[in-house]
């Protein structure tokens, strides 16, 4: 097997896993899917990530959020290889040590893939966030009313169910959830943006003159999202330039850096769904910098 049958034949990946000498190799994935890279005769590798019992359309999901990222022709994305139930294999990408110079360009990458568009808020298939679904039924918007609908009440509820979160949680929540209009100020009348949707730092593949954007929840959103996701979780490397950089390319409303604990609660909500109460303090510090 080599990239060329792979692409002609992505079925039989399984297959020849099983059955043919190709060398495997663990490499960091995620807290959800296992990853590996595969390395055939010719010397050619790609990556693969697999999850046993994955909900139905888990991988449909990833693929079709790569490859509507991919066609914006912005920002480097890995192409898909195999698209399978249980199993997605991808370009590898040769990762390499962070650099300014990268983070800029992602900058100016990151701009053009959100000037891209997107046709309405949410997507045309149905989304995935970790493992849980992501409400994607294409909206025309106002984004203020959508993003508090699908982004927001669905993980408070998960979370509040889950015990993560208690009573009184979810009501600080409900009232940002209630009085978004007045939290989104100028940037609720933007258009719906190609964004990535979980661009948290480890989501960038750092190579030696570029960044990649793996493991999405692509959607139509707001290019605020993406852009406060990314100083999450100790925030990427040479933030500041990343963001100088894209608000050189594609100036951001003003009050945008207000509004970044309103974005980064989507996905801190996400964490306390999945993970439970060792993220309840995160949830709670964007609450209270929200207002």
């Amino acid at each position: 097997m080599d990239l060329a049958y792979l692409r002609a034949h992505p079925h039989h990946l399984p297959t020849f896993l099983t059955h043919q000498r190709i060398r495997e190799t663990p490499v960091a994935g995620g807290s959800i899917c296992a990853a590996s890279r595969l390395t055939f005769d010719s010397g050619e590798s790609v990556f693969v990530k697999s999850l046993d019992s994955a909900p139905p359309g888990f991988f449909i999901a990833e693929a079709s959020g790569l490859r509507w990222l991919r066609a914006a022709g912005a920002v480097p994305v890995p192409e898909v290889l195999a698209e399978l139930p249980g199993m997605l294999a991808l370009e590898w990408v040769e990762p390499a040590e962070p650099g300014p110079e990268a983070a800029e360009r992602l900058g100016r990458d990151l701009a053009a893939l959100h000037r891209a568009g997107a046709p309405a808020f949410g997507a045309d298939w149905p989304g995935y966030i970790g493992s849980l679904p992501l409400a994607n039924e294409p909206s025309p918007g106002p984004w203020p009313a959508w993003f508090a609908a699908n982004r927001l009440a669905p993980y408070l509820r998960r979370s509040v169910d889950n015990g993560a979160l208690g009573c009184a949680d979810a009501a600080k929540i409900d009232r940002i959830i209630e009085n978004i209009d007045g939290y989104a100020g100028a940037a609720a009348a933007e258009p719906p943006a190609r964004i990535h949707g979980d661009l948290w730092p480890g989501n960038l593949l750092w190579s030696r003159s570029r960044v990649w954007l793996v493991d999405p929840a692509a959607h139509g959103g707001h290019r605020e999202t993406d852009l406060a996701l990314l100083s999450l979780f100790g925030g990427a490397p040479y933030l500041e330039r990343i963001l100088a950089a894209y608000d050189e390319a594609w100036p951001l409303a003003a009050g945008w850096r207000e509004r970044v604990p309103l974005h980064q609660l989507y996905l801190l909500l996400v964490h306390t769904a999945l993970f439970g109460a060792a993220y309840r303090g995160s949830v709670l510090a964007a609450a209270d910098a929200i207002g």
